[in-house]
């Protein structure tokens, strides 16, 4: 596995990728424990990472507003709750 400073230049496609087979190859159980641990750890910074690339992303998409006749008027921060 390489290390985890390169995560942070990863598109959020390709960490997910890495992520679904470190879970995959965890999932297996033919990891012995030391490999365990390093991929989990891996697993670990990419989750972070792909959160952190949706929350970035969740903050730049905004909702069109209408108005009352239905034509748009603007764009209003999307509200996510």
């Amino acid at each position: 596995m390489a290390e985890t400073g390169d995560i942070q230049a990863l598109p959020f496609e390709k960490a997910l990728a890495q992520l679904e087979e470190i879970v995959n190859r965890l999932e297996s159980g033919k990891v012995d424990l030391e490999q365990s641990i390093a991929i989990y750890e891996r697993g670990e910074a990419l989750k972070k990472h792909c959160e952190a690339l949706l929350k970035d992303a969740e903050v730049r998409i905004e909702k069109i507003t209408l108005k009352p006749d239905g034509s748009p008027s603007g764009t209003a921060p999307l509200d996510v709750e």
